[in-house]
């Protein structure tokens, strides 16, 4: 027999292998981490702007860029040609990027960077003609009104020739480089702005398919020209004269609401020159201070809401683009232009333009054209270089008579101790209708009649009473001699104003703080007696109405967070509001949308009207037991334990950082949960809330008080991203350095 012999092979420590593996992995990992680390230094930190040591630019005579701690600028000119040039490049420094996103937006160019997500989006713009628009009022403005935005741009693009190799990360991500910026791009963002505060067409459209099928009475009482209790013109602002201050001069409020933006929708900034001295907030994309001081007045700005847009119905033959006016045959221009798609092909978009405008929407076979004060010849100009120099009520409000829109409310105060309130913007006259429908574009009956003279627009000058408040209430009287049609809102919020303002005096501008964060609804608090008074009277058999009755009983009308009363109390009115409107039309009960909608459904109550319900006691009782049924599907069935925050939860996405895995919830704000509503003072929800707040104290300018919701810079990477979120927050301020800077970094500009 054959030996056979077992080779035995020595076996290595299975502790020497894992060794060497876990010296791989941790080499791998440090490695992973060096090529992170300098990615993000290289594409994230380096792009951060230079706020301090010298830079050569080219201005008439050495100037200086102090920031203080909040990253805001303070800039010192020779000129007022180079003040606004520098603003352009430090705009630019912090918020290139959302510049160019705004410009995008507004020409209908975002899908170009973006790709074919944002198509609709681009053809949203394109319908309303806004490049075009944007290029034809740069062709017609005034010569002093181009010179200003004309050394914006320059500025703007000194700052991207001297970069192109360290732009913002966002240009990185999305793999493009930013074109020149031009007047037409200024332009563009106000364009942007003034859409957004304005669009109203959609309103149009909904009320007329509402009254088309179901009982006009009823449809026609949900949409209410005013709230029933006007007395001051509004939005979002006041001013209290001296007899009602602590220091015996005025006290000026403002915090305008405006859609939630990362970054946030203001700029900061300090322009001093030769005959010029102010400070405030500024648009990103455009020069000057649009709410701010000067050395002499201040003043605050919100949407004024009058209708500056009308729907025309056109018998168009959309071949050949012929359609009737006035008996004749007319030819609609056609317009035909490409869109840009990133890693697709480009998108022809085409439209017909008729005396009214573009032939943008259609409806049920009808074809509307859309007129804009906004693209109205010669309809734009920028009086605010004038506005941010004016040292007195007369040359504020010439200023204002140049201001096209969109349309807003000025209040004003000055050092002298006068306060006042000016409307300002082009609104269209209408003498055969109203605007709030659509119009017969054929027959030549509806067509505009010019625009209101700036001397008959709304204006108050030192009030007897010492006060005025704004919060987008109708502001025209009864026997104005036009015909007023708007998005006006309901007085809940300016009553409340009034009210705490008139019920003390010796105001301090922190005690202003606290009215700008008050979050008490008395229309919230008024249903809510409503609501328990029915079940007293009822007296229903029904258990699970017993504890939601007993929070409305104890509640105080406060939207607050983290309380239970506020969420049943929507619950309820949301309840209400559709079966209202189930009883004026048959359709979804989404299609109704009015800002004037809660004035609507209190009238209704408080007038126990049966044309909308039989029992009013009943119907309140209805919606409670629906509502409370709702509730318990999102929040469980304790109702003490129910949460409004919860509900009205606020998350702010970055448009492009919220999209990056494992770091994308880095660039945005929240989710956190919100105090407030439609009817408070502090109005907030998921869409908008207070933008910025803005406190002037006319005894000591270095005692004003400002802040915006998140932060200066829109560079992720920078300590101003978000360093003012968690003060807007809770409610605190920051004080708006002007006779005294504190620089914490200071950049020399040397001419070139």
């Amino acid at each position: 027999m054959k030996r056979r012999y077992v080779r035995i092979v020595p076996v290595r420590p299975l502790r020497m292998d894992l060794g060497k593996a876990l010296k791989f992995i941790n080499l791998s990992i440090a490695v992973l981490l060096v090529l992170g680390l300098g990615a993000v230094y290289w594409f994230a930190y380096r792009p951060l702007p230079k706020t301090s040591g010298q830079i050569p630019a080219p201005i008439s005579a050495q100037a200086a860029v102090e920031r203080d701690a909040l990253g805001v600028p303070h800039i010192s000119a020779a000129r007022w040609e180079d003040a606004i040039f520098l603003q352009g490049y430090v705009t630019a420094q912090d918020r290139l990027w959302q510049m160019d996103a705004l410009r995008r937006l507004a020409a209908g160019e975002l899908s170009e960077v973006l790709g074919a997500s944002t198509l609709e989006v681009d053809r949203d713009a394109r319908r309303l003609r806004l490049r075009r628009v944007a290029e034809q009022h740069a062709r017609a403005l005034p010569a002093g009104d181009r010179a200003l935005i004309a050394a914006y741009a320059r500025g703007v693009n000194y700052f991207i020739e001297t970069h192109r190799g360290e732009l913002p990360v966002e240009f990185t991500l999305l793999r493009y480089d930013p074109r020149p910026w031009t007047i037409a791009d200024s332009i563009l963002c106000g364009l942007e702005m003034y859409r957004e505060l304005t669009t109203t067409w959609r309103d149009e459209l909904r009320k007329e398919a509402m009254l088309s099928g179901g009982d006009a009475a009823k449809v026609n009482l949900l949409f209410p020209a005013r709230g029933g209790a006007e007395f001051q013109p509004g939005s979002n602002a006041w001013v209290l004269a001296g007899k009602l201050t602590a220091s015996g001069k005025p006290i000026l409020a403002n915090d305008p609401h405006l859609e939630w933006s990362v970054p946030a929708a203001w700029y900061q900034v300090h322009l001093k020159a030769p005959g010029l001295n102010v400070t405030g907030v500024s648009l990103p994309g455009l020069p000057c201070v649009i709410v701010g001081h000067n050395t002499s007045i201040a003043w605050g700005v919100t949407n004024l809401g009058f209708d500056v847009q009308d729907l025309y119905a056109e018998r168009i033959d959309q071949q050949t683009g012929r359609y009737l006016f006035r008996g004749q045959v007319e030819q609609a221009r056609s317009e035909s232009e490409w869109i840009r798609v990133k890693n697709a092909r480009p998108v022809e978009f085409r439209q017909w333009v008729t005396r009214h405008g573009p032939v943008a929407f259609s409806e049920n076979g009808h074809y509307f054209a859309l007129r804009w004060a906004a693209a109205e010849p010669d309809g734009f100009a920028f009086p605010f270089l004038d506005l941010n120099r004016a040292r007195n009520w007369a040359e504020f409000t010439a200023a204002l008579a140049r201001y096209p829109g969109p349309s807003q409310n000025f209040v004003y105060a000055d050092v002298d101790g006068n306060i006042g309130y000016q409307a300002a913007g082009r609104l269209p006259i209408r003498k055969n209708y109203n605007g709030d429908l659509p119009a017969d574009g054929s027959s030549g009956d509806f067509e505009w009649d010019g625009f209101i003279p700036f001397e008959q627009l709304p204006a108050f000058y030192n009030p007897p009473r010492g006060w005025i408040v704004t919060a987008n209430q109708n502001p025209f009287p009864m026997d104005y001699p036009y015909r007023v049609n708007g998005e006006f809102g309901p007085p809940y919020r300016s009553t409340e104003i009034r009210d705490r303002l008139t019920s003390r005096s010796g105001w301090k501008p922190q005690d202003i703080l606290a009215v700008q964060k008050d979050v008490y609804s008395s229309f919230a608090s008024h249903l809510a007696h409503e609501i328990v008074n029915a079940y007293d009277q009822a007296k229903p058999a029904k258990p699970e109405l017993r504890a939601a009755v007993a929070l409305l009983r104890s509640w105080t009308g406060q939207m607050e967070k983290q309380t239970p009363a506020p969420l049943l109390f929507v619950l309820t009115y949301q309840q209400l509001e559709k079966r209202a409107v189930k009883a004026a039309w048959p359709g979804p009960t989404d299609m109704y949308q009015a800002i004037l909608a809660p004035a609507a459904i209190q009238n209704i109550i408080d007038s126990n009207s049966r044309l909308f319900f039989r029992d009013t006691n009943q119907a309140l009782l209805e919606a409670l037991a629906a509502a409370i049924e709702e509730g318990r599907r999102t929040q469980g069935s304790n109702l003490a334990r129910w949460d409004y925050g919860r509900y009205n939860l606020l998350t702010i996405k970055h448009p492009v950082g919220s999209r990056l895995p494992l770091i994308g919830t880095y660039f945005n704000i929240g989710p956190v949960e919100m105090s407030g509503s439609s009817t408070t003072i502090k109005q907030t929800s998921a869409a908008l809330g207070p933008s910025m707040r803005f406190v002037a104290d006319l005894a000591n300018w270095d005692g004003s008080l400002n802040s915006i919701d998140i932060g200066q810079s829109g560079q992720i990477l920078s300590r101003h991203y978000k360093d003012q979120w968690d003060a807007y927050y809770v409610g605190r301020s920051f004080p708006m350095q002007f006779d005294k800077v504190e620089a914490k970094d200071t950049l020399i500009v040397n001419p070139q």
